[in-house]
């Protein structure tokens, strides 16, 4: 009688570790206590895909999704601020990049201006 139990609390276990593991790698990033409003919504909306640094992250290619590397000065100065305004407001497929979505509906256009200005900050700060 003993056996059955201690092979229950011990499947218990194991799927509680598994599960704790799961959590602990799919936690989002969150932004440091205080951050301005530009960080706190990249850490909510943009670091999932590209980093918390800007320069794409391990979740992203797992849906074999590259995001492409924000903090390249090389490519960030080819980009010009209106063009980065309008991938984040109405997403990569008008542009022939289709895993970027739209947030056109959920920000205003203030704060994807500030999305593009720490876009830019990413890119100095490397």
């Amino acid at each position: 009688m003993r056996r059955p139990v201690l092979v229950l609390v011990l499947a218990i276990a194991a799927i509680g570790v598994l599960a704790g593991g799961v959590a602990w790698l799919l936690e989002a990033p969150r932004p440091r206590p205080g951050a301005p409003r530009a960080e706190r919504l990249w850490a909510a909306l943009c670091a999932e895909c590209h980093g918390a640094d800007g320069r794409g992250s391990w979740r992203a290619a797992l849906f074999l999704i590259r995001p492409g590397d924000l903090t390249d000065r090389a490519t960030a100065s080819r980009q010009t601020d209106q063009y980065l305004f309008d991938v984040i407001k109405d997403g990569g497929s008008p542009i022939g990049r289709p895993g970027m979505p739209a947030f056109g509906a959920a920000l205003k256009d203030e704060d994807i201006q500030r999305l593009v200005a720490y876009m830019r900050a990413l890119a100095r700060a490397r």
